[in-house]
């Protein structure tokens, strides 16, 4: 995200969360040297969570403090799950050392797109009115057709361009004729009330056809209209990466031609008026690195600068390294010399089910703890504040139907990585239990860390209840009432005037 020129990095998970709870950093590079510093997030933010693969955008919205924002949808959790949440990520306030941001969760009715990665968000303008669009991804085969054996397979969603009212919440789908096949991983440029949607992958016929779709939305004071285009002079490529360099210029780097074979050709695409125009560029420098690495990947940095990544050497002392490198493709830039740095890859390895590039895993920057600078108000990351694993233990058997072995468990929570999330048990002297093993939703999760409420577990919550509970006291057994004689009479009243008597006095 680029927010006023400063970049943000989110979508990471495993980084210690008294480090940095929110997962969102200001990346800086200076002087060949990547630093991250970890942001926070205002008091009435909604959790966000590790999401790779999401559709982002930038928004403006009718309040000032509205002006520039980010649009997130969708995207793959850590443990393996899709999301169909909205999350709209704004700057709060912000100086020299501290970025507060506000991410607020956006619902949605009407046709709500299904739970997806891979695909691609914009927001288009019209008539003094905006709204989002979207198209394309990826999704889980639908529960009547997932088998264990095919469990996490995947498949193109259908080619339905859904109209999104930030405003009100709501979702519209709408069935173009034109729109005949799923993409995923496609190229996809917003100007006023068009879009236009390059390349992608059809992973039904697996092959990247040469496509070039404008969508057309016109926004009157009744229904919206849309309206689909097929156009001449598409790109084959998926997966590439678009940068702009002036309001009517953009740049496309990276992707893949082939399954296994990167696209080293740079496209320049110019929109003038309702044209579009696609042209090579001169090819950039590319290091020998860069040339023989069969995966890259990477983002854009805002201002025609793109940021780059490719596996390390395995030759090489740091495991896992990784190279990055900043390509500048502003026209005063454009040859300037890729400037490059290594860091550590941190995150397990994911293999996933489509291409290296679509499906290759996250790259985690393990940051020196001097890489925070001292004068800074920043946690930073320290051993010793980690509970001590030989007390508490992650593998421990937590209650009698414990099923976590450190051999077979794999995450289960977005906020997982490489151990189970636990949980206190207050009951007696207090012991550890695994939150799975406790069923709790990941949202009661999220509330009990927050919170500073005791906590019981399954197998001592009815004890707590017992000792919380305060006694039933049993009402005072009333003696029985005396015949009664009628005053100065003398004479014994009846008994149907004793028994009027007792229920007046009861």
């Amino acid at each position: 995200m680029n927010f006023d020129g400063q970049v943000f990095f989110f979508g990471q998970k495993g980084w210690p969360k008294r480090s940095c709870p929110t997962g969102v950093f200001h990346l800086e590079v200076n002087h060949n040297h990547i630093k991250l510093k970890p942001t926070i997030f205002s008091k009435d933010s909604c959790y966000l969570p590790p999401l790779r693969y999401p559709a982002t955008c930038t928004f403006k919205g009718s309040l000032e403090s509205e002006k520039h924002q980010y649009i997130i949808h969708g995207g793959k959790t850590p443990n393996n799950e899709l999301s169909d949440k909205i999350y709209v990520m704004s700057v709060v306030s912000k100086n020299n050392k501290k970025v507060t941001f506000r991410c607020t969760e956006k619902d949605l009715v009407g046709d709500v797109p299904e739970a997806r990665y891979g695909h691609s968000i914009n927001v288009v303008y019209s008539r003094g009115k905006s709204m989002g669009v979207l198209f394309g991804g990826r999704s889980y085969m639908p529960s009547t057709h997932r088998t264990t054996e095919k469990w996490n397979s995947v498949a193109d969603c259908l080619p339905h361009v859904f109209l999104v009212d930030f405003e009100f919440g709501c979702a519209t789908s709408y069935i173009l004729p034109e729109l005949q096949d799923g993409l995923s991983f496609h190229v996809s440029i917003a100007k006023n009330d068009t879009i236009y949607i390059l390349g992608g992958h059809s992973l039904a016929n697996n092959i990247r056809p040469a496509n070039l779709y404008r969508i057309r939305v016109d926004l009157p004071l009744g229904s919206p209209a849309v309206n689909c285009t097929v156009l001449p002079g598409g790109i084959s490529v998926s997966s590439a990466i678009l940068t702009q360099t002036n309001n009517d210029e953009f740049v496309i780097v990276g992707g893949y031609q082939l399954e296994n074979q990167k696209r080293m050709i740079c496209n320049i695409i110019s929109l003038e008026e309702n044209k579009i125009e696609i042209r090579e560029m001169e090819t950039p420098d590319w290091t020998p690195d860069i040339k023989h690495s069969k995966i890259w990947f990477g983002s854009n940095m805002g201002n025609g600068t793109v940021f780059l990544g490719i596996p390390g050497d395995n030759k090489q002392v740091v495991s896992e390294a990784f190279y990055f490198y900043t390509l500048k493709c502003a026209e005063d830039n454009m040859n300037e010399e890729q400037t490059t740095f290594t860091n550590s890859q941190t995150s397990t390895e994911d293999p996933g089910d489509s291409t290296p590039f679509e499906d290759s895993e996250e790259f985690c920057f393990s940051a020196e703890a001097n890489s925070f600078d001292g004068d800074d108000e920043f946690d930073t990351y320290n051993e010793d504040d980690e509970e001590d694993e030989s007390e508490t233990g992650y593998w421990i058997t937590c209650c009698p139907t414990c099923d976590v072995d450190i051999n077979t468990w794999v995450p289960f929570y977005s906020t997982e990585l490489n151990k189970p999330a636990m949980i206190y048990c207050s009951h007696g002297d207090g012991h550890w239990v695994h939150a799975q093993c406790m069923d709790l939703a990941e949202r009661t999760l999220i509330h009990l860390s927050a919170g500073s409420n005791k906590y019981y577990c399954n197998e001592h919550v009815e004890i707590a209840r017992a000792l919380h509970t305060p006694q039933r006291v049993l009402p005072l057994k009333k003696p029985p009432m005396k015949s009664l004689h009628k005053k100065g009479s003398g004479k014994i009243l009846t008994p149907a005037k004793k028994s009027f008597l007792r229920r007046l006095f009861d």
